[in-house]
């Protein structure tokens, strides 16, 4: 009975310690963009505003986990419809409708050094797992991700606790998720005529404004 209670105490510790955040994909503020530049050819930009993620942060240890998603039919390239509309065939392979895919995101470990100070941003380095329309980079490793934290405390930005999270992830490689011409049907004798236009590589950027929702005037 005692161990029961112990391990009982032990959980409800446990859980105590992650405070939840959350990332509002319809707040407009939470911005995805990629770049993509051609030595020569086009500089092509994804973007979106649709940006959802869930953080666990455990405020004792210094440590979070973060898992977000951004629907495929919400990024717009270079504005143009066209264009938006091709990618979309890129990223889905023509195989699933865009409606049920997504770009996500999973972040096991973000660690800080120290407890951030108000306002101030904390830099940090870490990695994440990228499945595009439920595909895994070829090798299903992660990529390198950098950016800065800034912790919003209650009333500076928002009712609730606030991080506002900037993150940058570089040398990301849209072949080796499929994402592109060889991959879909109609596309392959378009390869060719393509390769030296548009980028494999770009780079990925996030704005993001993570609330506490369950805060009571902290």
């Amino acid at each position: 009975m005692r161990l029961l209670v112990s391990v009982l105490a032990l959980v409800a510790v446990t859980a105590s310690a992650q405070t939840k955040f959350k990332v509002d994909p319809e707040a407009g503020n939470n911005t995805f963009s990629a770049v993509f530049d051609a030595a020569v050819g086009e500089r092509i930009t994804a973007v979106s505003s649709a940006v959802g993620c869930t953080v666990l942060v455990d405020e004792t240890a210094l440590t979070g986990h973060a898992t977000c998603s951004v629907p495929v039919t919400s990024i717009r390239v270079d504005n143009d419809d066209v264009k938006s509309d091709h990618f979309r065939q890129w990223v889905t392979n023509k195989q699933v409708d865009p409606k049920k895919c997504a770009f996500t995101l999973d972040v096991p470990k973000l660690a800080l050094p120290a407890t951030p100070e108000p306002m101030k941003p904390a830099a940090f380095e870490t990695e994440g797992t990228f499945k595009i329309c439920g595909r895994d980079r070829d090798d299903k490793g992660p990529e390198k991700i950098g950016g800065t934290l800034i912790y919003l405390p209650a009333g500076s930005y928002n009712d609730a606790r606030t991080l506002r999270i900037r993150a940058k992830i570089d040398g990301f490689n849209r072949e080796r998720y499929q994402i592109g011409p060889k991959w879909t049907a109609g596309w392959i004798a378009r390869v060719q005529q393509l390769a030296p236009v548009v980028a494999a590589e770009g780079t990925i950027e996030v704005n993001l404004f993570a609330i506490e929702p369950d805060a009571k005037g902290k």
